[in-house]
């Protein structure tokens, strides 16, 4: 048994998000608090530097080197910890080795990974060990896809009060998100669609709504996706796709197999992004949709990709400033129909710009709860969604310490 000296490591802590986040941190817990936490990252000087930046309390904030691709360094990293987060992305290409580690070593660990087709790759490679060791290792802990997975989370704990039974069809929506992408974000997407525009069975993979669940599981349900400009009925408004839902079905969908069906086996989850109603909206919506589909298509072509790496979206270490991350906010709704017809309606809001602000806030709270919420839950080792692992623990401390809530609507 290791006595790890550290609570938590966040690793990948210069990076554009990991600044945010240790930030965060020391805003929430100090660095002499209940919370021991450490640095850690490639350069030295760019952690003494941004140690530095947190003034002269955080003087004694231990500070850790370790290359994203040296196990033996990640695993003395690992070995000193209860916890890690990683924000070293894209995960594709750097995440690998410190989720290995993290298995081999029982050391748990958790992410703001996006990446459906790397997440996948992980569960089959290494949750056997992680089984093994004792690892929890969750993934998409960021605004993809925490306020989508507590979000369908919350909204079925209350179907449950009020019906007696759980929905076994979710709609989200986003009503209102303002934000901006960081450059480790935008090389995330890029990555995807480059690998998927090479890989035919990489995309159909990407395509399957049940990717992410254990092996053999595959509902005989048809689950919506909304690729165009549609008008939804339930919202009186027009609709367009939402381009983090790749993502966030999955999750949800993994969270639903890994709860034994407790949505339902029939269960279905979309999401869509609301334009307004009448011409207006439907012109709004179709425009989105191309716009979308344009970029999905700029980012598979080797001169176009070029030409938005370079001149369109941001670079490494490069994202939205101090200002514009204060600004951000996020507004989704969800709505959710139970099998004999009756409906309930909730919200989920978040007070910072979604993709940073935002994210740093719910993955901080996220390690802060394994770290000190969860030493002896009951989970064993293996690889967990948000809503499986943390559930309302999560939910309370996120409606007390980073800025989200969690609400019905009443008709």
């Amino acid at each position: 048994m290791k006595t790890p000296s550290h609570d938590l490591i966040v690793f990948g802590a210069t990076s554009f998000v990991g600044q945010i986040l240790i930030r965060y941190l020391a805003e929430q817990f100090g660095t002499h608090g209940p919370l021991k936490w450490a640095i850690a990252g490639r350069s030295e000087a760019k952690l003494a530097a941004l140690r530095n930046s947190l003034g002269l309390t955080a003087g004694k904030l231990p500070l850790l080197v370790a290359d994203a691709a040296d196990e033996a360094a990640l695993r003395g990293l690992c070995r000193s910890a209860r916890v890690v987060i990683s924000t070293v992305g894209p995960y594709a290409l750097y995440g690998e080795p410190l989720v290995k580690v993290c298995t081999e070593t029982g050391t748990d660990y958790c992410d703001l990974a996006g990446e459906v087709h790397w997440i996948r790759r992980m569960i089959h490679a290494y949750e056997t060990a992680a089984r093994k060791s004792g690892a929890r290792i969750v993934h998409s802990c960021g605004f993809d896809s925490i306020p989508s997975d507590l979000g369908v989370f919350f909204l079925q704990q209350q179907a449950r009060e009020r019906f007696g039974r759980p929905c076994t069809e979710v709609k989200m929506r986003v009503k209102g998100v303002k934000g901006g992408f960081s450059g480790g974000t935008a090389a995330s997407t890029l990555g995807i669609v480059k690998e998927a525009a090479a890989n035919p069975a990489l995309r159909k993979e990407i395509a399957n709504p049940y990717s992410l669940c254990p092996t053999g599981y595959a509902p005989a349900v048809r689950q919506r996706n909304v690729k165009s400009a549609e008008y939804d009925a339930d919202f009186d408004a027009w609709v367009a796709p939402f381009i983090m839902s790749a993502i966030n079905t999955r999750i949800v969908q993994r969270s639903n197999a890994l709860s034994k069906q407790a949505y339902g086996a029939d269960f279905r989850y979309d999401e869509a992004m609301l334009m307004g109603r009448g011409l207006r909206g439907c012109a709004a919506a179709t425009s989105m949709a191309v716009g979308l589909g344009s970029f999905i298509v700029a980012s598979a072509l080797p001169p176009t990709r070029w030409a938005l790496e370079r001149l369109v979206l941001p670079g490494p270490g490069e994202g939205p400033s101090a200002e514009d991350q204060r600004k951000g906010f996020f507004d989704l709704r969800f709505l959710g129909r139970t099998s004999d017809g009756r409906t309930l309606r909730v919200k989920v809001t978040g007070d910072r710009d979604p993709g940073n602000g935002s994210t740093a806030k719910m993955l901080g709270q996220a390690g802060a709860c394994l770290a000190l919420d969860l030493p002896d839950s009951g989970r064993s080792g293996g690889f967990w969604t948000p809503a499986t692992l943390f559930g309302d623990r999560l939910i309370e401390r996120l409606r007390a310490h980073a800025g989200l809530a969690f609400e019905v609507l009443e008709d």
